[in-house]
């Protein structure tokens, strides 16, 4: 790498290669990823080895049933569709049917569509209709939708899940500016208050990371039921 490099430019290299020697990316998950141009939102899926974090966490976290907010075309619900196993569930929140049409070819191509469920329309409403269905409890939820329903999202999962689950939400340092208490963009302000909510929960354990790589400056956080 050139001494000259962005910094910009080394996060990637450094992701590639990190990538190239760990994550098994096979051709069913690197379809579904470069799928994500047939989406309302083309190429804003985790990257390749932020999927593999998530399904390491759903192994990790013993799940059998993970819950997602927004699909797109379906690639990290892959990686979770796996670490679940033959016997595991997904339960996946899309708003767009368009987008829920390219996750299901995908789910279909990596050959686990029968453990996924693709539930179209405005994530919160389905989330109401499983809370009031008295659904099974989540292992996992996994909340990467639209940022400003982050705490709605999360008060959903907190109904969703029992003790000893995992919430993760991703993008939650947007470039930095998550430190803008002034900022206008209501997609900061979402991911602020959420912070907020799980600071002030007594029921969550929780840490957050900043990530550089391919997807730029962001972060994850990871959140435990107590």
């Amino acid at each position: 790498m050139s001494e000259d490099a962005t910094p910009q430019e080394a996060w990637q290299a450094v992701d590639e290669y990190l990538m190239d020697r760990l994550v098994a990316e096979d051709e069913a998950l690197a379809t579904a990823r470069e799928s994500s141009a047939r989406t309302t939102l083309p190429h804003i899926e985790v990257a390749p080895n932020q999927g593999a974090l998530l399904g390491l966490l759903a192994q990790a976290a013993g799940a059998r049933r993970v819950l997602e907010f927004g699909t797109l075309a379906g690639y990290s619900a892959i990686w979770f569709a796996r670490a679940v196993g033959e016997s595991g569930r997904v339960v996946t929140l899309e708003l767009e049917e368009q987008n829920a049409e390219v996750a299901r070819e995908n789910l279909a191509r990596a050959g686990v569509a029968e453990r996924v469920e693709v539930l179209a329309g405005p994530a919160a409403r389905t989330a109401a209709e499983l809370i009031a269905a008295d659904t099974e409890p989540f292992d996992l939820v996994f909340i990467d939708a639209d940022k400003p329903s982050n705490p709605e999202y999360l008060a959903a999962a907190l109904s969703l899940t029992r003790s000893g689950s995992l919430i993760v939400i991703d993008n939650v340092v947007r470039g930095g500016h998550v430190v803008d208490e002034d900022s206008d963009d209501p997609r900061i302000h979402g991911v602020r208050r959420v912070i907020e909510d799980i600071s002030a929960n007594p029921e969550l354990d929780a840490t957050a990371l900043q990530t550089v790589g391919v997807k730029g400056w962001d972060g994850l956080l990871v959140a435990r039921r107590r």
